[in-house]
């Protein structure tokens, strides 16, 4: 009965932490009262301690849905249950509430032949000092890759150079870019297999190349026209759009990129200086910005009236309880779109636009302005001009100067 107890004072714990964040008056009264359900429901089966068979268990009894675990579709009642029962197994597990999307797809499970190792690879990650939204990545091809193999090996020194091909085959329809990731994040795991003496055989030296060329790819840049349509299309009365007001303004004259806007703190802002000061999170270099007056003012009034009452202590914050940081994986694609169909916009055809093309939008204006090319590696935070000079492409006009006379040539 001690045990069950530990879980009533969990639940008054959630409830009370969901008050203290300012969650919804309507979404705790839902929370409360689906958790004392789940409670009168142990005491009636006699369950002592809160584990995930007697969660799905109460899932099953209040909707009818028999679930094979926390992850895949559902509708909203299911959805309405399922939610304090996640939240509450999320306090169990660290002691704290946080934003969390439930997975469509069912958790990976490392098989038993690979596990070993792949949990030395996920310790080697850490060592390598590897970002968060790089380990996903990678770890989205290896998983996929061990999936792939668990019934044709049975162990990694059993893999053979025929079992990858097969494996990349399909990768056929990927563009090459997307190819050529995968096969270094393949090259990468079975390096550190062979250093580890877990497998004999050098794959990554059987693995194919494929040539990237950097110059191959034109950035996309808005015209000025449908720059200033997308900013006039956000409703700068409501909250949320005081802060994606902000953001957006923040890459089209500062040209920052999303993984700096997502990890930009408060403190990062100085006032009397009137500058931005981070650590490009990409690079790990310093970068001091000017805090433009519009960026200024629309940073005070998402202060002032937009951004929630809140103990993070970055500036841009999530609109949704619990008001906490963005995810490693923010990319704010889909806010994008949706003020770019508000603006009428439409991007041209096969040509991804996220934030970056803001980025490079920037850096073409920057051009046009005769500006020289070493500040805009600066102001674009790049480590090495020659990144910058992508951006060349994109300079009409200073490309037309280029242009040879063909009869001059001749």
């Amino acid at each position: 009965m001690n045990q069950l107890h530990e879980t009533k004072s969990a639940i008054d714990s959630v409830l009370r932490i969901m008050a203290e964040r300012e969650y919804a008056a309507s979404t705790i009264k839902t929370h409360r009262g689906i958790l004392n359900s789940l409670i009168k429901f142990m005491e009636k089966n006699h369950y002592t301690k809160m584990e995930e068979h007697v969660g799905l268990a109460y899932i099953k009894e209040r909707t009818g849905a028999t679930m094979n675990g926390f992850w895949g579709p559902g509708n909203q009642k299911i959805n309405t249950t399922l939610k304090p029962v996640q939240n509450l197994f999320y306090y169990l597990d660290n002691g704290d509430l946080s934003y969390f999307m439930r997975s469509k797809i069912k958790p990976f499970q490392c098989p038993f032949a690979f596990k070993s190792e792949y949990q030395l690879f996920q310790k080697e990650y850490r060592e390598r000092n590897y970002a968060n939204a790089t380990i996903v990545c990678n770890n989205n091809i290896v998983r996929r890759l061990l999936t792939f193999l668990l019934k044709k090996v049975n162990s990694s020194d059993d893999i053979t150079i025929t079992h990858l091909t097969e494996f990349l085959a399909a990768f056929a329809g990927c563009r090459p870019r997307y190819v050529s990731t995968v096969l270094y994040v393949l090259r990468n795991y079975f390096t550190f297999l062979q250093d580890m003496n877990i497998i004999k055989t050098d794959l990554a030296a059987s693995l194919p190349h494929v040539r990237i060329l950097r110059n191959a790819f034109i950035p996309h840049a808005w015209e000025t026209d449908d720059v200033r349509k997308l900013l006039a299309s956000i409703d700068r009365n409501s909250t949320k759009g005081k802060r994606d007001y902000a953001i957006l303004l923040m890459i089209v004259h500062l040209g920052l990129r999303v993984s700096d806007i997502r990890n930009m703190r408060l403190s990062d802002l100085n006032w009397n200086r009137k500058t931005i000061t981070l650590s490009v999170r990409k690079t790990g270099q310093a970068l001091e910005l000017p805090l433009l007056d519009d960026i200024g003012w629309a940073i005070i009034d998402y202060l002032k009236n937009g951004r929630p009452q809140t103990a993070c202590n970055r500036l841009f914050v999530r609109h949704r309880a619990p008001f906490d940081s963005f995810g490693e994986n923010q990319s704010f694609y889909s806010e994008l779109h949706r003020y770019m169909q508000v603006a009428g916009i439409t991007p041209p055809t096969g040509v991804h636009c996220g934030l970056h093309s803001l980025r490079s939008t920037l850096a073409r204006n920057m051009l046009e302005a005769k500006t020289p090319l070493p500040v805009i590696s600066e102001v674009l935070g790049h480590t090495n001009i020659n990144t910058t000079s992508i951006y060349l492409k994109i300079d009409l006009d200073g490309l037309r100067k280029c242009a040879l006379d063909p009869e001059e040539v001749l």
